[in-house]
């Protein structure tokens, strides 16, 4: 898949949204992309994770034993990647904050995991999940994303592969253009609206 491919999966879903948005992060944009959309249809899902299968070097896909993906916005692209690799997929979830295995999930140590989210902007919570997995004995051999939203700055301390890139200007509170700071934010994502 090409970048206008991706862009017309995302575009086709009404996943690219407009407006002025709190992100996860908590920084302000005039974009978000909803990926729940983009990854509600069965079909468009599994052509996307498989594209981003498609992006990690296949001597490094050879070695994934499992995928594991963030509660809640990255289970379902995690489960297609799983699908896409031919290994199971498992999900960290933060009952108490912090992310863990539950569910009766687990990790033999030194397993080879990938680590897939829908969007990765400062990183934090991939991060937060890669720590998770590394807590619960697996060893987090690469990283994947829908979305890279982070400008190519995020470093997650393994090999990154996002399906693309996309670079809407992010702004901290105090920082916000004249036509966002005009406007209400909204959260639109899984997490407490504002």
């Amino acid at each position: 898949m090409q970048e206008d491919d991706i862009l017309s999966e995302f575009r086709a879903s009404q996943a690219l949204l407009e407006g002025h948005f709190l992100l996860s992060s908590g920084r302000h944009s005039a974009y978000y992309l909803q990926c729940a959309r983009v990854l509600m249809d069965p079909m468009r899902a599994s052509r996307l994770a498989a594209a981003t299968a498609q992006k990690i070097p296949r001597d490094l896909r050879q070695q994934i034993q499992k995928v594991v993906s963030p509660a809640m916005g990255g289970v379902i692209i995690g489960h297609e990647m799983g699908r896409a690799l031919g290994v199971e997929a498992m999900f960290v979830e933060r009952p108490t904050g912090t992310f863990e295995l539950r569910r009766g999930f687990a990790l033999t140590p030194g397993e080879k995991v990938l680590m897939v989210e829908d969007v990765v902007t400062t990183g934090l919570s991939s991060r937060e999940a890669i720590k998770a997995i590394e807590e619960a004995g697996g060893q987090v051999i690469a990283a994947a994303a829908l979305v890279d939203r982070s400008a190519g700055s995020v470093d997650l301390g393994v090999p990154f592969f996002p399906l693309v890139a996309l670079n809407f200007p992010t702004y901290a509170p105090d920082e916000l253009p004249p036509e966002l700071a005009a406007t209400q934010a909204v959260k639109p994502g899984s997490r407490a609206k504002l």
